[in-house]
């Protein structure tokens, strides 16, 4: 699952189906998994640059613009966030990289519909997931194609617990209550990843100050998602700063992917709900 798809989480840092018709069912009642988006709100675009390591060598190598919005889904008012990552030219001589990802919630946070369309290197793969709510679970169906080709990848899960997609589960964590975590507290979340669900591990890693790219400095709270080798062992996926304020807003992400490394830096924020209280004064000396 280490891919560029982990671009999505975080950002996006620091949660299906009737198969004939392959739409959403509605929610008839309260999920339990219902959470109030109370770090964002629509309107709200985040900026950032992309930097990959090649080799030991740092190199900028694209955008990625991150972006809210209110739309209509199956006849009712949802959010859609969309993440659209682009790679530079000078970065296409290493790995040529165009990202679109897009996913739909309810006004209460649910997911409802993934999809991920992403050129990476010289293959095209679109990924794509319905949810539903029976009874007092999630559903998800979620399929993999690759367009032009017969390929086809197809799975459906059940869980008593809120399944999610990267941007999905990235919204919902900015909303959570981080008060009540404790250092290195560890919390599992199923994310789909186009042919199965996997579950993600993220801990709490602690505050941190970080000097974002368009030049200003926020105390963060730093989070990490992990997975596990089948010897036990802990291998970093993402390490993602969020504002230590009410808007919990991505400004870093550090990304371990097959063929090395990469780092989001946050350049623009517009639209945020909350004021941004974490930003750090900088005191000017006589």
């Amino acid at each position: 699952m280490k891919n560029i798809i982990y671009i999505t989480i975080a950002m996006g840092m620091m949660s299906l189906i009737s198969i004939g018709g392959i739409s959403a069912q509605s929610v008839k009642k309260k999920s339990p998994f219902a959470q109030k988006p109370i770090a964002f709100k629509s309107g709200e675009r985040l900026d950032y640059d992309l930097y990959f390591n090649w080799r030991f060598i740092w190199t900028k190598a694209g955008t990625a613009h991150l972006y809210t919005t209110d739309t209509i889904f199956d006849g009712k008012p949802a959010l859609k966030v969309d993440l659209l990552s682009t790679g530079s030219k000078s970065a296409d001589f290493f790995f040529k990289m165009r990202d679109s990802v897009t996913s739909v919630m309810t006004p209460d946070l649910l997911p409802v519909y993934y999809r991920k369309g992403s050129l990476e290197g010289g293959r095209y793969q679109v990924d794509e997931a319905w949810y539903s709510y029976p009874g007092d679970s999630s559903r998800v169906y979620q399929e993999r194609t690759r367009p032009g080709t017969d390929y086809l990848k197809k799975d459906t899960t059940t869980m008593n617990v809120c399944i999610q997609d990267m941007v999905s589960s990235l919204m919902r964590s900015r909303s959570l209550d981080v008060r009540a975590l404790k250092m290195n507290q560890k919390i599992l979340i199923p994310i789909v990843s186009g042919k199965r669900v996997d579950m993600q591990t993220l801990i709490y890693r602690g505050r941190r100050i970080f000097e974002a790219n368009n030049g200003k400095t926020y105390n963060c709270l730093v989070f990490s998602f992990v997975e596990y080798t089948k010897e036990g062992d802990e291998e970093e996926v993402i390490t993602f700063y969020i504002t230590d304020d009410e808007n919990h807003i991505p400004v870093r992400l550090d990304l371990f992917l097959n063929f090395g490394s990469a780092k989001a830096f946050l350049t623009k924020i517009e639209g945020n709900r909350h004021p941004l209280t974490s930003l750090v004064t900088k005191v000017k000396q006589k």
